[in-house]
């Protein structure tokens, strides 16, 4: 059965809405030490809004007749050079963040995520809502 492939403009959507959530949950997760359930439930909302950014990118690449990407590591790359993204080497932090905090790796990155998550991603990710809004009503 053929899939249907996601406009740019839903993809945005999708991405804004679970902006706000996580947006709402780290407000809420601030008030205090996060106990665990709170820190796992911050990072799926990070990851989960991530990956819908770059979705995003991919929808908004493929629309305008770019090709295939290799991973999230290019794809950040190229959304840099594209003006998509103001900041490459942090979003290419979230990349290698994401990648040090999988469980396959023995070394304990969660509270560092978190703390970036809180203090540096969120921005990121409002800024480039900001920037990608702008693009696709142009």
């Amino acid at each position: 059965m053929k899939t249907i492939t996601k406009s740019c403009e839903k993809c945005f959507e999708e991405f804004s809405a679970a902006l706000v959530d996580l947006t709402d949950y780290a407000k809420r997760a601030k008030n205090g030490k996060l106990t665990e359930p709170q820190s796992r439930d911050l990072l799926k909302h990070f990851e989960r809004t991530h990956e819908l950014a770059l979705n995003v990118i991919t929808q908004y690449f493929k629309q305008i007749g770019k090709g295939e990407f290799s991973g999230s590591r290019d794809l950040t790359v190229e959304a840099f050079h594209a003006d998509l993204i103001d900041d490459g080497k942090a979003w290419l932090d979230i990349v290698i963040d994401r990648i040090q905090y999988n469980p396959v790796y023995e070394i304990d990155t969660q509270e560092t995520f978190l703390e970036n998550i809180q203090k540096r991603y969120i921005r990121l990710l409002q800024r480039f809502e900001d920037t990608m809004g702008k693009k696709l009503n142009e």
